[in-house]
């Protein structure tokens, strides 16, 4: 029996948040009370914002229902080390659709997990290996949960930073935000040292640690995170501009290529274009465009261009062989 309220009512959610409808007398066997003191414990959940429904009938059950607002979770200790191993598989890999909020909601969940448990996700997470395309950098999820609980905390965030001519450098920096472009992550902060704004390849920055010293957030000059980075490639000339038409419908194509790879336009019933500036490797962007499974004609650039048409003559030798 548990005489214990607060425990109490935290044992009731936890049933609760079983997708399944609960008899009264049945959480009054799990909890060892009476069925009104079950009663009780239902208003009080009710009352910090619960939406617990009940049914009529002669032993009246009970279930946790869809609310208005988002109430907190309760989880045992197997359900808080799936989800924390799940998001650290994400997180490792900048999956497209994976944002800064799901790599909070990891730093959240890490910050909180008791110490055994912490050591049972390090240990899942060391035996599995993930089948990814290897298309993005594989990046260490502690990393970005320091840096996503910097960027919360308003803390000013020192690392070691590996310059993309593979030059060393010490960084102490403001951050502002995680911004992930579908295969990589980059950090937008303000460089303390070099008094500016700079971006950060995640994937690059090692040694990350928040040093506790608070900041009073700085203006972005673009106001947008994604946008910074956007132009700050542009400005680096990593961007170039691509255009492609492809023998589909413009709903089948954006279905097949990431999203920061351009928004197809349609031609006709039949064809689209994307046309957009992209940061990316030539050749790694010729592959891409394979994949999408349609025919398809680059117009610009030439690289581009004549990357297509090599990789195209391989192929066509290894099918011939």
């Amino acid at each position: 029996m548990t005489t214990d309220t607060p425990a109490r009512l935290l044992q009731l959610l936890s049933l609760l948040q079983t997708p399944r409808e609960w008899p009264g007398g049945e959480l009054s066997d799990r909890l060892g009370v009476s069925r009104r003191t079950v009663r009780r414990d239902i208003d009080r959940l009710r009352e910090l914002g619960y939406p617990v429904q009940a049914s009529k009938g002669s032993d009246g059950g009970y279930r946790l229902v869809a609310g208005k607002a988002m109430p907190p979770l309760v989880l045992d200790d197997e359900e808080a080390v799936a989800i924390a191993v799940g998001l650290r598989a994400g997180a490792g890999h900048a999956v497209e659709g994976l944002d800064e909020a799901s790599v909070r909601a990891l730093a959240k969940l890490e910050q909180v997990l008791p110490s055994r448990l912490r050591r049972r996700v390090s240990t899942l997470q060391a035996a599995t290996t993930p089948l990814t395309s290897g298309d993005g950098a594989v990046i260490a999820p502690e990393t970005l949960t320091v840096m996503a609980s910097a960027v919360a905390g308003q803390e000013r965030l020192r690392f070691a930073y590996r310059a993309k001519d593979g030059t060393p450098t010490k960084r102490l920096t403001e951050p502002h935000r995680l911004v992930s472009t579908g295969r990589r992550w980059y950090l937008v902060a303000y460089d303390v040292d070099r008094a500016d704004w700079r971006t950060f390849r995640v994937d690059r920055v090692t040694d990350p640690f928040a040093t506790g010293a608070r900041f009073a957030p700085r203006e972005l000059p673009t106001g947008d995170a994604a946008e910074y980075l956007r132009r700050s490639m542009y400005v680096r000339q990593e961007a170039y501009v691509f255009e492609a038409t492809f023998a589909a419908p413009a709903a089948y194509v954006a279905a097949r290529v990431p999203a920061w790879l351009g928004v197809p336009e349609p031609i006709d019933e039949d064809s689209c274009r994307i046309r957009s500036s992209v940061g990316d490797a030539v050749e790694w962007l010729a592959v891409r465009l394979a994949s999408v499974d349609c025919e398809f004609t680059v117009r610009e650039p030439a690289e581009l261009v004549e990357r297509v048409r090599e990789l195209g003559a391989r192929m066509t030798r290894a099918a011939g062989s």
